[in-house]
């Protein structure tokens, strides 16, 4: 395993001992192939760091500075929560693999866990990343790891750093893993708490940028099924090839949300939300919701994009059975008091999101009602 915030030097210098020797190499981990990463993605880091993360890079620990003198900074928080969570991105990384493309699963990877993080109304802080490998190939490694670095930037999160663990009796040649970690924080009497979703509160979809990160053992399932050419254009989902409109990123949702919250310090007009992943809208926007209330959704309040029709199509996948994998086109969630509603719409479209008003929250068992 090689740190790529910790030093290095120590074990490189041990790999050249003994030279006839049984060697780390000959097991298949090439130490000095981790040792090229380290000064390769250097800049990516920093390009991701502010004023309040501290400490060199090289060390063994990232450190970040949270409770913080209000004469250097815009914010500070009186009675501070953390939030953390972690989330990978699943067998996406399959066809990343297979068809040579690092970069976009990078994102993918901090966008499954900062759009976790600010559906508590927090702030994403910090991210460290863990990367397994088969094999240690410097380009590569550099490649996930600029993605994960544009996930920070976009989520407005310092990249602390990570873990790239090379181990080619896990991994098959070819294959590697990635998985997240973030930490945020949020005000404790701003924290979105579900007791106070109402009835009467109104459920506003923000568009998905496509499957995101949930569902891709189907979708390779349907692609395996259909005979489909992940090199080809096919126009009836757009101009892209097939694999590459696959591989887009999972869309980002941070600095629209939270310009939206930090508008309404006094009042809490956003009562719920949630970040729409596996499982669908049932599976997940129910979480937003008591056992008294259900959220019923008008399934004809957006237009699903082509490519769930095209994979619906191409598989003989039940519409039950879409709805239960996929976003079907809606990637987040905020349900909010109805005198709001419209306002909210527009800040979020004005922030570059595509928002529309999906349904309203009605006495029920905490279910979501598709009608």
């Amino acid at each position: 395993m090689s740190d790529y915030t910790g030093a290095l030097s120590i074990t490189k210098r041990r790999s050249k001992q003994s030279p006839r020797g049984l060697t780390y190499a000959d097991s298949g981990v090439d130490i000095d192939a981790g040792d090229r990463v380290v000064p390769m993605i250097k800049t990516l880091l920093r390009k991701t760091h502010g004023p309040r993360v501290i400490g060199q890079h090289g060390a063994f620990a990232g450190m970040f500075r949270l409770d913080y003198n209000e004469k250097l900074f815009k914010r500070n928080y009186k009675d501070p929560v953390l939030v953390a969570c972690t989330d990978g991105v699943g067998t996406k990384v399959k066809l990343a693999a297979q068809l040579g493309i690092h970069i976009t699963v990078g994102i993918d990877c901090v966008a499954m866990n900062v759009n976790d993080l600010i559906v508590q109304g927090a702030e994403p802080l910090f991210f460290l990343d863990y990367l397994g490998l088969h094999k240690q190939v410097p380009e590569e490694t550099t490649m996930l790891i600029e993605g994960v670095a544009k996930g920070c930037e976009i989520a407005g999160c310092a990249l602390l750093g990570g873990e790239c663990a090379e181990m080619p009796d896990v991994y098959a040649e070819g294959d590697f893993d990635i998985a997240g970690f973030a930490v945020g924080v949020v005000e404790l009497k701003r924290a979105i708490d579900p007791m106070r979703v109402e009835v009467g509160d109104v459920v506003i979809g923000l568009a998905s940028d496509g499957i995101h990160s949930n569902g891709y053992s189907l979708v390779r399932k349907i692609v395996k099924k259909a005979k489909l050419k992940l090199d080809r254009v096919y126009p009836e989902i757009g101009e892209e090839t097939l694999g590459e409109i696959l591989l887009t990123p999972t869309r980002i949702y941070v600095q629209p949300i939270l310009k939206l919250l930090r508008k309404y310090r006094v009042k809490k007009v956003v009562s719920g939300m949630a970040h729409i992943t596996g499982g669908g809208l049932p599976g997940n926007l129910n979480r937003a919701l008591t056992d008294t209330l259900d959220a019923r959704i008008n399934f004809s309040a957006w237009d699903i994009p082509p490519l769930f029709h095209f994979l619906q199509q191409k598989g003989g996948v039940e519409t039950d059975e879409m709805l239960r994998v996929f976003n079907m086109g809606i990637g987040y969630v905020l349900i909010v008091r109805p005198t709001f509603a419209n306002s909210i719409i527009t800040q979020l479209n004005n922030s570059g999101e595509k928002a529309t008003i999906l349904g309203e929250i009605v006495k029920g068992t905490g279910q979501v009602q598709l009608i």
